[in-house]
C-alpha cells in the first residue's frame, strides 16, 4: 500500500507534533503538587502511562509517514 504525498506529511507533522506537545504535558504534570506525596501518586503514574503511550504511538505514526514520503521517492520499476 502507498501512502499519498499529504496523507504522509500529515502523518509526520503528526509525529512532530506528538513530541512538540507531550513532554510539555510531562514537565506541568511533573511540577503538579498532585504528582508527589512521599513519591509518585497515582495521579502522576496515569499520566506518565499517557505521555509514553503517546510519544511511542506518535514516533511510529511519524515514522509511518516518513517510510511513506520515502517510498515515493523511490525508483519504479
Amino acid at each position: 500500500m502507498k501512502l499519498s504525498r499529504w496523507m504522509s506529511a500529515f502523518l509526520v507533522a503528526f509525529g512532530v507534533w506528538s513530541w512538540v506537545i507531550w513532554p510539555t504535558f510531562l514537565r506541568n504534570i511533573w511540577k503538579d503538587p498532585r504528582s508527589w506525596d512521599d513519591g509518585a501518586t497515582a495521579f502522576f503514574t496515569v499520566h506518565l502511562v499517557l505521555v509514553v503511550a503517546s510519544l511511542t504511538f506518535g514516533t511510529v505514526i511519524g515514522v509511518l509517514g516518513v517510510r511513506g514520503l520515502l517510498a515515493l521517492r523511490a525508483p519504479r520499476s
